[in-house]
């Protein structure tokens, strides 16, 4: 009876007020927003829909701030209730006093913050300086430690030794599995239709799970909800044009989307020749995002996203030739969220996802010849049908609980495709679709036993398996390859946070990850023209396990944040191709075999281990941060190198970045950003020599004879990736001027790419070098760079 009475008497002592928190000027929700509580330090975050839960004394009058970067903090004097709830409302602009509340904000912004994880505000997107002015989400993230970037001008990302494939991107919670434009040198994200972007690089929470090494959660934004709003923006390679506004009380809309002229410019060049082909290459991505207010405590939302990229070579005088290189991104998602009683919301989503890649190479051959078409078609597609529930219920302070069931059905479809004439049938190379189910069902608790102390662990399981006929392959068939008995895997999640000292947080983190699906790479880049593959008999699930610890110490009067982690991730299960494999295999007669893809991949293992280190600050006149990575990341396969370890392409031993955002005056901005990396490890020929042509002469069979002569050149390579390539480094700046009117708001933007004119390798290539005459040539290795110096301007408009 005495516990009974101590539990119930420390109830009663303890009130919950829930709420939202909004832009006082669009009324849209914010997320992220701080709210504290100065009576019990009690603090908490907003969520992607601006809400918030906190637990406060029962005393007469609690105390609550609330903050958000940008905006000037409010302070609320209120009587907790059974059942209170606000609206609260932030103005954007600075106060004096708002910086002192900022101050304590850091200290609570560094401690609270989940494990390896990074958020990155869009008006600092809007402030760095990019090339040919195109704000990029994914190069901003290439700026944070422990995130590589592949190669000059490449959008992917390599984040703590994984390649790209093993990265999940989520836009409205829905994957995208291309994320780049013009073959990487943009990512597929327009920056002026996204309210947040957060990356979580390690301690993943359960409620994650199908890669192995990041988590991108990008989110739309969502419509103006007092009148119409438009931001027209033109650039030297693109031009974007976003409109929101309502559509009724209840409904908001966004509408964005971007559109290069390359193809219009390069158009004007006329018909192509055979010295000179026409290249003409485009692309344009497009959102949009429905906001509906169904009820006080329940709102839905109806996302869509498509994104085309397309490259052609045209030559029309003689024979005509076509070749096309494009790809399709197709996403859209409905979320129904409800915000019920006693800190219990709930979300039910159903998701689409739609890649395609296709390669066309066709020639038209003159009447008069006997074979009239040679086409070629090489296609990568994968589909994805998804339902995701899940729960999140808000105990008490101490208490938290996440739950929820994840489906997805993929539809993979890696084929090729060869005809010598129109008559001729085509040669197929893979099967033309293969289908899996994957899911999952979790579970995390939040668990904060003292001030001190905040635990947060979870439990996932996830399943596959394939759909289909499959199963009864006969013994020896290529369909026993692709057969699947199916897999049932458990992902213990674990990760602490002790606060040593107010302004001082140890953490530490552990997460097992499984990946079903895989992409099959020649060059370890992560480009358009590989396979998504799917886990099947043969291919086993990629996994990892990965351990962090890390220190946070935030100087507040500073407003400076330290940030220092070290991690180990063990990876099995990577998949490559074997060596001189690729997906269109020819025999010794030059044909396209017949074969499956299981057949020219193997599979081994890997590792990385480094340490990471960001120094940010992200209030007053200058913010920015200085970022640094070390680390190292080998693979190992059996059938590759000889067996022997190798570094990867994207194996990075020094990695830094420094970005600097100064505003002169309220409307100049001056920023720049500086980055430093180890070259990449390359594979390339130690020698060329000459070989030779050994074959019988079949013009008359009686005096058949064995003839000698020259061959092409052949070339001796070093061991896997044992080349490095010359250090990369760069530096960018960025000036921007703001004039605002009553009614509107305009924007001119200067920025110069590669400041120093920097010759960074984009390739290298083993060539001849003529000596003189009479003079063997000479072999050289030759380095070819892509971006000079670059200027670029554009002009933004916005009411």
């Amino acid at each position: 009876m005495l516990l009974c009475g101590t539990l119930k008497a420390e109830i009663s002592a303890i009130r919950r007020i829930t709420g939202h928190v909004f832009d006082a000027k669009s009324k849209l929700p914010l997320a992220g927003a701080n709210v504290y509580v100065a009576d019990n330090k009690e603090g908490c975050l907003t969520s992607d829909v601006g809400f918030f839960s906190i637990s406060v004394p029962a005393s007469a009058i609690t105390v609550v701030t609330f903050s958000y970067v940008g905006f000037a903090s409010v302070t609320y004097i209120v009587r907790p209730e059974s059942g209170t709830e606000l609206s609260i409302f932030l103005t954007a602009g600075q106060t004096l006093g708002e910086q002192r509340v900022e101050g304590s904000k850091q200290a609570s912004v560094g401690s609270d913050t989940p494990m390896s994880t990074v958020s990155l505000s869009m008006t600092q997107l809007k402030k760095v300086p990019a090339l040919l002015g195109e704000k990029d989400v994914l190069k901003m993230l290439q700026l944070m430690p422990g995130v590589q970037k592949g190669s000059e001008g490449n959008a992917g990302l390599y984040v703590r030794g994984g390649a790209p494939d093993q990265n999940l991107i989520l836009l409205d919670n829905t994957p995208i599995y291309n994320p780049n434009h013009l073959l990487g040198f943009f990512s597929a994200f327009n920056g002026d239709a996204l309210k947040q972007a957060d990356l979580t690089k390690g301690g993943f929470p359960a409620r994650f799970g199908g890669r192995l090494s990041s988590v991108v959660e990008l989110t739309t934004k969502d419509g103006a909800t007092d009148k119409v709003h438009a931001e027209a923006t033109g650039g030297i390679v693109a031009s974007r044009l976003l409109v929101s506004g309502p559509l009724s009380k209840k409904v908001t809309y966004v509408v964005a989307g971007r559109r290069t002229y390359l193809d219009l410019l390069t158009g004007l060049l006329g018909k192509g020749t055979d010295d000179q082909p026409v290249l003409k290459t485009f692309f344009y991505d497009v959102n949009a995002k429905l906001t509906i207010e169904a009820g006080d405590k329940d709102k839905l939302y109806v996302s869509g996203y498509r994104s085309h990229d397309q490259f052609s070579n045209v030559r029309t005088d003689g024979i005509a030739l076509r070749s096309a290189l494009q790809w399709t991104n197709e996403a859209g998602s409905i979320r129904w969220h409800h915000q019920g009683a006693r800190g219990l919301a709930f979300d039910l989503s159903i998701l689409s996802s739609r890649y395609r890649m296709a390669v066309q190479d066709e020639q038209l051959l003159p009447e008069s010849s006997s074979n009239g078409t040679y086409r070629l078609a090489y296609q990568s597609a994968i589909r994805d049908v998804g339902v995701s529930y899940a729960l999140h219920q808000y105990i008490n302070k101490k208490h938290q609980l996440r739950y929820g069931v994840q489906a997805t059905q993929h539809v993979f479809n890696p084929q090729a495709s060869v005809s010598l004439t129109v008559a001729d049938p085509p040669v197929q190379t893979a099967d033309h679709q293969v289908n899996t189910a994957e899911a999952g069902a979790y579970i995390e608790h939040t668990w904060t036993p003292t001030d001190q102390w905040s635990i947060n662990s979870g439990l996932r399981l996830s399943a596959y398996s394939l759909i289909g006929g499959r199963q009864d392959a006969p013994s020896g068939s290529a369909g026993e390859k692709l057969s699947l008995p199916g897999y049932a895997l458990p992902e213990p999640r674990l990760s602490l946070a002790y606060r040593a000292a107010p302004t001082f947080t140890l953490k530490g983190s552990f997460a097992l990850m499984n990946q079903y699906v895989h992409l099959l790479s020649s060059a370890g880049v992560g480009l358009c023209t590989d396979l998504w593959v799917p886990t099947v008999g043969s291919v086993k699930p990629q996994q990892s396990q990965q351990i962090a610890l890390g220190i946070v110490k935030n100087f507040s009067t500073a407003g400076i944040t330290l940030t220092v982690e070290g991690y180990h991730k063990q990876m099995n299960n990577l998949l490559s191709y074997r060596e001189g494999a690729s997906f269109l295999t020819a025999d010794t007669k030059g044909s396209i075999q017949s074969t499956q893809w299981t057949d020219n991949v193997t599979s081994g293992h890997g590792r990385s281990s480094g340490a990471e280190v960001l120094l940010q600050k992200q209030t007053g006149r200058l913010s920015g941060w200085i970022g640094y990575t070390l680390s190292w990341t080998k693979w190992q396969f059996a059938e590759l190198n000889a067996g022997k370890p190798f570094f990867p392409r994207y194996d990075r031993r020094h990695d830094a970045s420094v970005v600097g955002i100064y505003e002169l005056t309220p409307s100049i901005t001056l920023s720049g950003s500086w980055v430093y990396g180890t070259g990449n490890a390359l594979t390339l020929p130690l020698s060329r020599y000459s070989g030779y042509l050994d074959q019988k002469a079949e013009s008359n069979p009686a005096t058949a004879s064995t003839l000698y002569g020259s061959g092409p050149n052949v070339k001796e390579y070093s061991e896997r990736n044992a080349f490095r390539a010359d250090a990369y480094h760069r530096l960018d700046i960025g000036l921007r001027f703001t004039r605002k009117r009553t009614s509107y708001e305009r924007v001119w933007e200067l920025s110069v790419y590669n400041v120093y004119n920097r010759r960074n390798a984009f390739l290298y290539s083993l060539e001849g070098k003529e000596q003189g005459k009479g003079m063997p040539s000479k072999t050289v290795l030759y380095k070819y760079s892509l971006f000079p110096v670059v200027p670029s301007v554009s002009y933004t408009v916005r009411f």
